[in-house]
């Protein structure tokens, strides 16, 4: 069933969810401090995923355990940035090192010119601004640089253990963010609703997206997830009409369709494809060869071997 899917139809789901745990932390946000939301989304993520995969022998993986730090780091260091600067400020400067991958994989002047396209789109949706409190755009950053090392480790555990490698990581997150986020989580036990909001948050910001990470990245280049990535900010713009009936503006509309462009202009370069070039066209077929008169007897000498 998972492979009759497109990995891209896997990604859409990924992106639609990353915005729907939002919507549950603005509910958290006014009863929980923002290193206990980061802590109610990974601890739940992890309950579900023990019950769900029980990935024990997962946890000796090398990869796996780094990749639960890069968890832990990562959720602690989105949701304080987002407590103190603009959504789209951090989404803006979430995508910078992305943009590194995926430049280091274009190797096509094709996928070249997918990735200015994206980026352009990204810059008119999210509008980069770095003004604002100094330790949120430091913040910020540190969660842009561990969202690239997410990006790394968790392609590379989806060729090595896919799911269960998630699940073992996001154990690893719940132990190593604990003694830190554990205590700002608290006053959630004893607020019914909130605690309710943390398990939501969990399963839409780390279990269905994550999981469909690995569903997608599964079959995907590096690079080419990483562009796709740039969709994020196009999905937002469309979730938050649907749902919350923003109207985007014309600019939203200009960069949507800008990163739609590049994601669709995009190819996966053949294997051996040198950076910067383009892909050589297909060699015309070979003419079949003819024997040579030579080789090939003649009537009278077969029939003169017969006789022999």
């Amino acid at each position: 069933m998972t492979k009759r899917l497109p990995p891209h139809a896997y990604f859409v789901v990924s992106a639609l969810f990353h915005y729907l745990g939002p919507a549950f932390a603005v509910l958290l946000f006014a009863r929980v401090e923002p290193l206990g939301v980061a802590w109610l989304r990974i601890a739940a993520a992890a309950l579900i995923f023990a019950a769900w995969r029980r990935p024990w022998r997962a946890l000796a993986n090398r990869t796996v355990l780094a990749w639960g730090a890069v968890l832990a780091a990562m959720n602690c260091c989105f949701y304080e940035a987002i407590d103190r600067l603009p959504l789209a400020t951090v989404a803006a400067i979430e995508f910078l090192p992305v943009i590194l991958l995926a430049a280091l994989g274009a190797r096509t002047r094709r996928n070249a010119s997918a990735l200015a396209l994206a980026v352009g789109g990204v810059y008119l949706l999210t509008g980069v601004q770095l003004g604002g409190e100094p330790l949120g755009v430091a913040l910020a950053f540190a969660n842009a640089a561990l969202f690239a090392a997410y990006i790394v480790l968790a392609h590379k555990a989806s060729r090595e253990a896919g799911i269960d490698a998630l699940g073992a990581a996001m154990l690893v997150a719940a132990a190593l963010v604990t003694p830190f986020a554990g205590w700002a989580a608290a006053p959630a036990f004893a607020d019914p609703v909130a605690l309710a909001a943390g398990v939501g948050v969990g399963v839409s910001s780390s279990v269905i997206p994550y999981v469909a990470d690995q569903l997608a990245m599964a079959r995907l280049p590096r690079a080419t997830y990483a562009l796709m990535v740039s969709l994020l900010p196009a999905t937002a713009t469309v979730v938050g009409l649907v749902v919350l009936t923003q109207i985007p503006t014309a600019t939203d509309l200009t960069g949507i369709a800008l990163v739609i462009a590049g994601v669709a202009l995009h190819r996966e370069p053949r294997p051996g494809t040198p950076p910067g070039s383009t892909p050589p066209p297909a060699a015309p077929p070979s003419p079949p060869l003819r024997p040579s008169p030579a080789a090939t007897p003649t009537r009278a000498a077969s029939g003169s071997r017969a006789r022999l």
